[in-house]
């Protein structure tokens, strides 16, 4: 276990900033000059180099031979990693700032106050002394809990008031303290430790004949303590989480189990006898609940293992989908693009495959499905314009085709209102917020991002920032899709030009293919070097995670109505034929 896990990103990230130039080459991000000797008088180059898998680093000049990893880099550079990092090593002095207290072992004499409301909540006078709680000399209703380290010297207070009035806190902490855990001083190191929510909950454990039972200092979400309590708590070989139980979560226990997952068990739910924590079982049952629900905790499986017996089995080929509107891809999708996934769509520039991704919206609409289209290279006008020509079927559109058009695609089609999206981390955020919500409140089932890829290069300073930027979003992508049972469609140039094309030669981030469901590629026919007929394409699915089959078909396309097909008969499909012919002489009845 560390204080701090390697991640790959935080090597890049260093070196953006501690060098002028940087290549790759196989795991090594090589620096054009080492951060430590600069290279000596020379200078030589390309010395030293830090591993993106394990975040170690090394310059190979006999004099310099640096070497370490990122906290090395960390602590020697004052480079940020984490909040933990910089606490548990005091980087920056992070940690000088906190308050220091004048006769820190000083032994606290507990007053009445404490004590008798202590044993309201079911704790003896005894421990009430033991653990040197009393009240304020101002304010006998403000309990006073001290935080002592395992050397005994007082690092943090926190304050209780026991009958607060509407609108006043009931709990708070001096400020600028250090945060440990509460007991810590009171503890026997190497057997096993167990730590509450609450201070009066590690006292009822205390009450119960629990000694090593401790308490975090501000609450259930913040962990602030850990790197501070750090080494104290490699010390135990067993560590109980004894959380409140609310609303069907017992808190603190996710987080404790990730940072110590070999030696973490957690109070069973059944053992908390319908209460929320230590103290209610307390007053409740007892101090035998206690001891039982300490003795019967156990390893807990994270809450993402899930036993297979509890998914639910399924026929992949009755899954609901939407179908492509060209049958034999949907044969080999089994049945089209099936929801929870992502779409890519590459093709050679100019060869169309903007217009074969606008006509999977139009597909999706007739089957009365609400889409969402982004554009990074047109405008939405000019995608409005090839969207008409689909559904309408031609290429001149009269005043009465656009009002039938309209009221076809009212409250089902949305499009992004911005067509410029930088490398901005902001941008792409909101555009992220802007998806969730369309699919959500306006209820879009497929999402179609046409070449956000490339938009993203305006702002990226070096290919490694491009595709860490570009995976990332595919990423997140790819689990909104799986969460909100959507189909995002990605149109992506290809790097090659002139050649067939593979999943591999899609323009950016290997993960772009990596992450998708499907892979799709559409393309001219060309035969021998000859000029292409201008209306035949290459449909093709290069990857097809759900069955694995893959297959090409010829599609036929027109440049009047933009429309792709499989034969001529799909061509002429009356997208509109559903809806009411409008007699533009009759006049209407009604203003």
């Amino acid at each position: 276990m560390s204080i701090y896990d390697f991640k790959e990103e935080d090597a890049e990230r260093f070196a953006r900033e501690f060098s002028r130039r940087v290549r790759h080459s196989g795991n090594e991000i090589i620096f054009d000059l080492c951060p430590y000797c600069h290279g000596g008088s020379k200078p030589d180059r390309g010395t030293f180099s830090i591993n993106n898998k394990t975040g170690k680093f090394q310059c190979k000049r006999s004099s310099c031979n640096a070497h370490g990893n990122m906290i090395t880099l960390a602590q020697q550079f004052n480079f940020e990693l984490t909040e933990d990092v910089r606490r548990y090593y005091n980087i920056r002095g992070y940690n000088n700032k906190f308050r220091e207290f004048a006769n820190a072992h000083r032994i606290t004499e507990s007053k009445d106050a404490a004590i008798e409301y202590l044993k309201s909540r079911g704790i003896s006078e005894e421990v009430c002394r033991k653990y040197e709680i009393t009240v304020r000399s101002d304010n006998p209703n403000i309990l006073i809990f001290p935080f002592k380290d395992e050397t005994g010297e007082l690092r943090f207070i926190k304050y209780r008031n026991m009958h607060p009035a509407e609108g006043q806190n009931k709990e708070w902490c001096e400020k600028d303290c250090m945060p440990i855990l509460f007991g810590m001083n009171h503890c026997t190191e190497g057997g096993r430790l167990v730590i509450t929510e609450g201070q009066i909950d590690s006292l009822s454990l205390v009450e119960a004949g629990i000694e090593n039972a401790v308490s975090v200092p501000i609450g259930m979400n913040a962990f602030t303590w850990v790197p501070h309590c750090w080494d104290w708590l490699q010390r135990f070989s067993e560590i109980v989480i004894f959380g409140d139980y609310d609303k069907g979560i017992i808190t603190l226990a996710d987080t404790i189990k990730t940072k110590f997952p070999k030696k973490t068990k957690v109070v069973r739910v059944q053992d908390y006898l319908g209460r929320k924590d230590a103290n209610d079982i307390l007053k409740a049952a007892g101090t035998d609940a206690l001891v039982n629900a300490v003795n019967n905790a156990e390893y807990t499986a994270s809450s993402r293992l899930k036993d297979m017996s509890e998914v639910k089995s399924v026929n992949i080929e009755n899954q609901p989908c939407i179908n492509t509107g060209i049958s034999e891809i949907d044969n080999i999708l089994t049945g089209g693009f099936h929801y929870g996934g992502v779409v890519v769509l590459t093709g050679k520039r100019g060869d169309g495959k903007s217009t074969m991704a606008s006509q999977f919206v139009v597909e999706a609409l007739a089957q009365n499905h609400n889409c969402l289209i982004y554009s990074g290279e047109l405008p939405n006008e000019q995608v409005r314009n090839w969207l008409d020509r689909q559904v309408v079927g031609k290429k001149d559109l009269t005043p009465l085709d656009i009002d039938r058009v309209n009221a076809w695609y009212k409250g089902r089609l949305f499009v992004y209102d911005d067509s410029d999206i930088t490398d901005d981390d902001n941008e792409t955020e909101e555009l992220i917020e802007i998806i969730e919500e369309a699919i959500i409140q306006k209820n879009c089932e497929m999402i179609l991002l046409d070449n956000l890829m490339t938009a993203m290069e305006e702002g990226a300073d070096t290919n490694d920032a491009l595709y860490r930027k570009q995976s990332d979003f595919v990423g997140k992508m790819a689990k909104l899709a799986r969460r909100l049972k959507v189909i995002i469609i990605l149109v992506a140039h290809p790097r090659k030009t002139n050649a067939d094309l593979s999943n591999d030669d899609v323009s950016g981030s290997a993960d772009i293919t990596n992450k998708a469901s499907v892979v799709m590629t559409y393309t001219r026919i060309t035969h021998n070097g000859d000029e292409p007929d201008p209306t035949v394409r290459s449909l093709s699915v290069t990857k097809n995670r759900l069955t694995g089959r893959l297959g090409s078909v010829k599609v036929y396309f027109s440049e009047d109505s933009k429309r792709i097909s499989a034969s001529s008969v799909d061509s002429d499909r009356k997208y509109l034929s559903e809806m009411i012919e409008v007699n533009e002489a009759e006049e209407i009845p009604f203003d």
